[in-house]
């Protein structure tokens, strides 16, 4: 059997017992610790059996792996690791899918940040490579706040190949994140029609050439001033709502 995840904070934990309350195995919870966010968590996991044991601030934090636990830890029976095949059987059931792919992405803060937007955009899935790039750790299913729960994570061996496979096999548009002399401001991009995925570029080194090489658009955010580029969490949000905007009217 598969070592448990560890799943912390009040709204990563509701969620979870909300959707997929089967996977919950243990929670543990804040010895003395009382009040109205704990006991929602409580009414959710009473139905279905779940084993709550108090513990104390220094387990949990072991347990979370950092002590901004919220006072409560949930250890999760671990999914499977979706892959391309399961991207694959995503698109044959809905060719028209908002999908999202981060170009290396490190930090699993950001990583969190994302999947909490793409969540709130609905967007059907988040693909990131393998390897070099944030994972579904706990901090990122904390900071996504749910959203890891209602979002796929998909992790592919090779981002360029899989974005061109989803071109030509599902007629998905590709669309990058990225001020070169062919790019669009996001607006005047039409989101409309097809499957879309918006691959968004870490802060600091932006989209790979090779990402680059399978794009068939590039857009920019017009900002005011000398500043150049933002947060790629805060970029990822900006980005989505403009295709969700123009794709729900």
């Amino acid at each position: 059997m598969a070592k448990p995840e560890y799943f912390y904070g009040v709204h990563s934990v509701e969620s979870l017992l909300e959707i997929e309350p089967e996977r919950v195995l243990t929670l543990f919870t804040l010895k003395g610790r009382d009040d109205q966010r704990l006991k929602r968590v409580l009414e959710l996991a009473e139905p279905f059996g779940i084993s709550v044991q108090q513990a104390s601030r220094d387990k949990l934090e072991k347990l979370a792996g950092q002590p901004f636990h919220q006072g409560v830890v949930a250890a999760v029976r671990a999914n499977p690791i979706l892959n391309e095949k399961d991207l694959e059987e995503l698109l044959t059931a809905n060719p028209q899918a908002l999908l999202l792919a981060l170009d290396h992405i490190t930090d699993p803060h950001n990583l969190g940040a994302c999947i909490r937007t793409a969540a709130a955009m609905g967007v059907e899935a988040v693909i990131a490579p393998r390897d070099r790039s944030a994972t579904l750790t706990p901090t990122a299913r904390k900071v996504a706040a749910g959203g890891a729960e209602k979002v796929k994570f998909i992790q592919v061996t090779n981002l360029a190949r899989t974005l061109g496979q989803m071109k030509d096999d599902f007629n998905v548009r590709v669309v990058g994140t990225m001020l070169d002399e062919k790019a669009l401001p996001i607006h005047q991009f039409d989101f409309t029609g097809t499957g879309v995925c918006v691959v968004m570029g870490a802060e600091d080194t932006g989209l790979r050439p090779i990402t680059q090489s399978q794009c068939d658009q590039t857009v920019y955010i017009p900002m005011s001033g000398n500043l150049q580029s933002l947060n790629v969490s805060v970029a990822t949000g900006m980005a989505l709502y403009e295709v969700c905007r123009q794709r729900i009217v």
